[in-house]
């Protein structure tokens, strides 16, 4: 009989993967950025409109921050095994800025506002930094 080795948490195995993964994480990261552009240009872009046009012909944003912040937490869970999440070393402080930024501009308007979409934001969010915080201690705890 073959041996096999330990199961590992959940897939989080440091089994190294083929080229092309690191290529699609890549993309993945310039996918968060450039989603994370687009909501800061839809965010600006209702009060832009009413200073130019003297209304605002755009509400501010509600679903679409929602939708704009799963980017971050599908890109934390593309990279959920040590070596893919190693890769991503220079790019956690600029991931933290994005899960902060959509977490504070969703939470006061769920709160005072009662927008009730955007507390799936602020849920990204929050799952978002947990994730990171699993992640970040996995990577200084040494592999079984």
């Amino acid at each position: 009989m073959t041996e096999h080795p330990p199961p590992t948490d959940a897939g989080l195995s440091d089994a190294p993967r083929d080229p092309r993964h690191a290529l699609r994480l890549a993309y993945g990261l310039g996918a968060v950025k450039v989603i994370f552009m687009l909501a800061l240009f839809r965010m600006l872009a209702a009060p832009f409109t009413k200073d130019f046009f003297g209304e605002a012909l755009l509400p501010m944003p509600t679903w679409e921050w929602s939708l704009c912040s799963l980017s971050p937490l599908a890109l934390l869970y593309a990279a959920r095994r040590r070596a893919d999440w190693a890769m991503l070393a220079g790019e956690r402080f600029f991931l933290k800025i994005i899960l902060t930024f959509y977490l504070l501009w969703a939470l006061p308007f769920a709160v005072l506002q009662g927008e009730w979409v955007l507390w799936i934001a602020v849920a990204v969010a929050l799952a978002g930094f947990a994730g990171m915080y699993r992640l970040n201690r996995r990577e200084t705890v040494p592999a079984r």
